[in-house]
């Protein structure tokens, strides 16, 4: 039998690029909110190569977000495909078929019925649509992943908008503006979390 995995562990699968930023701070920060653990393979140091380390990864989480909502070939003479997306949700599936007490994932798409078109192996499985906005990714997250009495998606926003003021400080701290960086993400969550701590969840009136 596997180690159980971190109940709390969610592994976000996502592209790593300059106009996913906003979605990528969203994520972060809603996980955060939702008492989460959030993952990514740039966070793991070591020898081991990147595709074993991100297998460890989805492994030890009870939880993975993908999001195909970038995978489409970029324009530009030397462009390519995205597959890494895909190929970390084919990994994921495969565990989750073998160990299915063990992980639960979620596809997220920007735009309803793509999914059936770039891939149509996944018919039957509902995405989860955020539209390219914050504001999709944080209300999708509460619906998919909420806990008892989760923070509202308003209190989610204005945590979502006081961290993203808050990135210059972080990347000076860091030296580095790379969002996807393994110092900043720590950051990231660290402040997502902290910044939390001042918005708590509001009870529902009996």
């Amino acid at each position: 039998m596997p180690p159980q995995p971190d109940p709390n562990g969610v592994f976000f699968n996502v592209p790593y690029d300059e106009d996913f930023s906003s979605l990528y701070v969203a994520y972060i920060v809603g996980l955060c909110q939702l008492g989460l653990t959030p993952h990514l393979a740039s966070e793991i140091s070591g020898g081991k190569r990147r595709l074993n380390r991100i297998f460890e990864l989805i492994r030890g989480c009870r939880y993975s977000i993908h999001d195909l909502s970038r995978v489409e070939v970029s324009p530009g003479p030397s462009a390519v495909p995205r597959f890494n997306m895909p190929l970390e949700l084919g990994m994921t599936i495969t565990w989750e078929i073998l160990h299915p007490d063990q992980h639960t994932w979620f596809v997220w798409e920007s735009e309803p019925y793509r999914l059936q078109r770039s891939l149509s192996d996944l018919n039957g499985t509902d995405a989860n649509i955020h539209k390219g906005t914050p504001n999709g990714i944080l209300s999708g997250l509460r619906n998919a992943l909420g806990r008892d009495h989760p923070p509202s998606v308003p209190q989610m926003l204005m945590v979502y908008g006081l961290v993203s003021g808050a990135l210059d400080w972080i990347f000076k701290q860091n030296g580095t503006r790379n969002l996807y960086d393994r110092s900043v993400f720590i950051d990231l969550c660290w402040l997502s979390v902290s910044l939390g701590n001042f918005y708590p969840p509001s009870k529902p009136r009996v």
